[in-house]
């Protein structure tokens, strides 16, 4: 799947096969929340994402409507896909909203907030993966944090 924000010309891409893992980690969880780090790598014009993983926490509290992950031992995972060609990194968060659309609450927003003024992040700009979900639909929402606004993929 590939998305676009063509009025600021960014672009990500990630693949069906951890779209539908990401979707079943969450599933397994229900009817709560569940989330994770996402993990990727940009192309050399730093406009076109590539999302090639996920880093699954190894805590975390949740309930119907929160979801709030550990980082413990999240360094070394990170530092292994570092070592990787090409050199993959923290790029962003994903999580679910169960029986719920993919759009981004106040919390969201307050948490991408965090990340950004978080000076061990070293992003400026972060990717949110919001999977909303049904007993029959499956939507994704797509979301970056680009001068200060966050932005829909498309």
């Amino acid at each position: 799947m590939i998305l676009r924000i063509e009025n600021i010309g960014l672009s990500l891409e990630i693949g069906d096969e951890l779209l539908k893992k990401l979707v079943e980690k969450g599933k397994s969880q229900y009817p709560h929340e569940f989330g994770g780090f996402l993990v990727g790598y940009y192309a050399d014009d730093n406009r076109h994402l590539h999302i090639t993983d996920m880093i699954l926490p190894q805590s975390f509290k949740a309930s119907k409507y929160s979801y709030e992950r550990s980082t413990k031992g999240i360094e070394k995972k990170l530092g292994n896909y570092y070592k990787e060609t090409p050199k993959k990194f923290y790029v962003g968060e994903w999580h679910t909203h169960p029986d719920n659309s993919p759009i981004p609450s106040m919390t969201d927003i307050t948490a991408i907030n965090t990340i950004i003024n978080n000076q061990n992040a070293c992003i400026a700009n972060p990717v949110l993966l919001i999977i909303g979900y049904s007993k029959t639909q499956i939507a994704f929402g797509f979301y970056v944090w680009f001068e200060n606004k966050l932005y829909r993929y498309e």
